[in-house]
């Protein structure tokens, strides 16, 4: 597990500067916000560098945009406002496009898309990824995410647990201290395939819901700032059209992530 890993790496190894090619030493400078404790999108690995799907994208697209990037790790309940305050220019860390978050933030398109599902203890006698399977039992989700926002949404008779990181309650649900679990497919899916997550089995992915899930994963940018998200987007395109972005998600997936 990466629970102490996530805290005591992000303070020494907070800043992570990358360039993406030498080419890029007179091109526009680029600060990105990312959380770090999101695997296989974003991780802190145990010698201070980030890895994943997400930082992967994020340099391929600072490749593509001439742009010179430079890395920061931030907790995930406080990823909005350091970028409001002006800590980072972006964000790329699995944040979906919602109308809630476009109040405070604006976006490009969507780099991936994937739906929420449950996860369970292999012994559990829940069957089912439904509402009135999940009635009355202990459910772990992040907080401040599209997923705890589906799980008070939809699972409303569970009891829904709030964790800062995914690493805590994947702790909890391997140590039997809660009942299921919600996330991303993809994210819950790799975990299972770890040591840690031998303790579990995917119950089921969730329908999605438009208004709480989103249009998908988007980079977030500043209020007005609509020319840096337009730079993403049209870069986003640039890397599906050149075979780049497959290249990546080949990587990580054995699917398009990038969804319909």
């Amino acid at each position: 597990m990466r629970i102490s890993k996530r805290f005591t790496l992000a303070a020494s190894a907070a800043v992570i500067a990358l360039f993406a090619s030498s080419a890029m030493a007179e091109g526009e400078k680029i600060v990105i916000g990312t959380e770090g404790a999101y695997p296989p999108f974003n991780n802190l690995e145990s010698d201070g560098t980030l890895t994943g799907f997400d930082v992967d994208i994020a340099k391929a697209l600072c490749e593509e945009m001439k742009a010179e990037c430079t890395f920061v790790t931030q907790d995930w309940d406080g990823i909005i406002p350091a970028l409001i305050a002006k800590k980072f220019d972006a964000i790329v860390a699995s944040m979906s496009i919602t109308a809630e978050r476009k109040e405070k933030v604006d976006f490009s398109k969507k780099y991936y898309n994937t739906p929420p599902a449950i996860i369970v203890p292999k012994d559990s006698e829940i069957k089912e990824a439904t509402p009135e399977a999940l009635a009355g039992k202990a459910l772990g989700a992040q907080g401040s995410t599209t997923h705890s926002n589906y799980a008070q949404a939809h699972m409303k008779d569970a009891d829904v647990k709030m964790y800062p990181t995914a690493d805590e309650y994947k702790l909890d649900i391997a140590n039997g201290r809660i009942d299921a679990a919600i996330d991303d497919v993809v994210v819950l899916s790799e975990w299972l395939k770890t040591d840690a997550g031998a303790c579990c089995k995917l119950l089921g992915t969730l329908p999605i819901d438009p208004v709480i899930n989103g249009e998908g994963a988007g980079i977030a940018v500043r209020k007005g700032e609509t020319a840096l998200a337009d730079k993403f987007t049209a870069a986003i395109a640039a890397i599906r059209a050149s075979g780049k972005y497959q290249e990546i998600n080949a990587k990580y997936f054995p699917f398009d992530v990038y969804g319909d």
